[in-house]
């Protein structure tokens, strides 16, 4: 455990405040007992794939969010305060999401959660946290609905859940964004579209889908698959006979990587095309490097290697020797870390010093800002972050290389 040098909470905070300059005791209100420098535990709890096909890209997460606690502990950056990361896995099942969520509810000293990493998963968990009034940020959740309502794409948009935010921008931009990069400058007309039937992958596609057309492309074909199967050999036949010179899929790399090969090896004179859950080393291992050469990915955000604001994050990132890359997300993840530890500062500062209830650091999410190792990180009035940034990456000599950044201009 990473975590082993950091105080452990053994009891639990109450509901109301809870004074952080008492030494070594319990306060007197019977909430958490204090460590021996008289600071207060907070837990930050963490929901992602540890396990399972995903858990690059969950493991990277937590590596991150790891980091975060670290450095906010180290710097001692919230007065009276140690923070903890309590990490659980949910293996991309929307069940063990929700059982998750219940978990971190009950404890009484989690003030705010980072994850998941699924759309899907995130929808389990939402109405958990929002009744218990426990702030949620996650880093990779891309579906508008989560935050936006289901009828957002009528224009009809609605916050659900009060104490959702994140920091990746949502599928209603990197959708269209894709689309754009796809029809205009890889100079893509005939596309067939596949998802994978999740939140996740059926939202991104359906996003790509009405850009696409909007711009003049033509859609010669559209399929769903089961992710679990592995076998794609009938959809692989449907794209070499439609005539398409682009696919684009929506879901995750697990199955993404595999239904390229068998696609390109049915003969099929394709591009594949995906979202950040295919932007992944693992991807083009499953696709093997030689098919998978010349696909895309969109991503969220700038390439992390390439911003100012991230040398430190990488550099820390190195030296605390974590055995996973940070992957895709894990710049959001330490954003979604931070925006968390300032919330509870926040609501510290304007609770006389004391620790808030939970109700607090949701109040105090939603005014957070400040620059985090993405670039800027703030919400606005649905809880999505305000940087609306994209990249678009070609697989070039076996790894994804970044070809073009920007916002998506409708």
């Amino acid at each position: 455990m990473r975590n082993r040098s950091l105080l452990i909470l053994t009891t639990a905070v109450t509901a109301g405040a809870l004074t952080l300059t008492a030494c070594g005791s319990r306060d007197d209100k019977g909430g958490a007992e204090n460590g021996d420098n008289g600071n207060v535990t907070v837990t930050i709890g963490l929901d992602a794939p540890l396990t399972g096909e995903l858990s690059a890209l969950g493991l990277g997460i937590k590596n991150s969010a790891d980091l975060a606690v670290k450095t906010a502990n180290k710097k001692a950056y919230v007065k009276g305060v140690t923070f903890k990361l309590e990490s659980l896995d949910d293996q991309a099942q929307p069940s063990s999401g929700q059982q998750n969520a219940t978990k971190f509810v009950a404890d009484k000293s989690v003030l705010g959660v980072v994850g998941p990493l699924n759309s899907g998963v995130a929808e389990s968990m939402q109405k958990v946290f929002d009744d218990a009034k426990l702030v949620q940020v996650s880093p990779a959740n891309t579906n508008p609905a989560l935050s936006q309502g289901p009828n957002w794409a009528s224009g009809d948009k609605k916050r659900g859940y009060k104490s959702y935010f994140r920091t990746a921008t949502t599928d209603a931009i990197q959708g269209p964004f894709a689309a754009q990069y796809v029809f205009k400058d890889a100079k893509k007309t005939k596309a067939f579209i596949i998802d994978d039937k999740k939140t996740y992958g059926a939202g991104l596609a359906g996003t790509f889908k009405g850009e696409f057309e909007k711009l003049g492309g033509k859609v010669v074909g559209t399929q769903h698959i089961n992710p679990d199967t592995k076998d794609f050999s009938a959809v692989a036949t449907q794209v070499k006979s439609s005539g398409a010179d682009v696919v684009y899929y929506g879901g995750e790399y697990p199955a993404g990587g595999p239904l390229a090969k068998q696609i390109k090896a049915a003969g099929a004179k394709v591009t594949v095309v995906g979202g950040d859950a295919i932007f992944s080393p693992e991807y083009v291992k499953l696709a093997s490097p030689a098919s998978a050469e010349g696909d895309f990915a969109t991503s969220v955000g700038a390439p992390i290697e390439s911003l100012a604001s991230a040398k430190e994050f990488l550099a820390n990132y190195k030296a605390e020797n974590y055995k996973e890359a940070y992957e895709a997300y894990g710049g959001y993840a330490y954003d979604s870390t931070w925006a968390i530890i300032e919330a509870v500062k926040k609501a510290v500062e304007g609770n006389g010093g004391k620790l808030p209830e939970r109700a607090k650091v949701v109040e105090a999410m939603q005014g957070v800002s400040f620059e985090g190792v993405t670039g800027s990180v703030a919400f606005d009035e649905f809880g999505d972050t305000t940087n609306k940034q994209l990249t678009v990456y070609k697989v070039t000599g076996g790894a994804f290389k970044p070809v073009k950044s920007g916002t998506f201009g409708g």
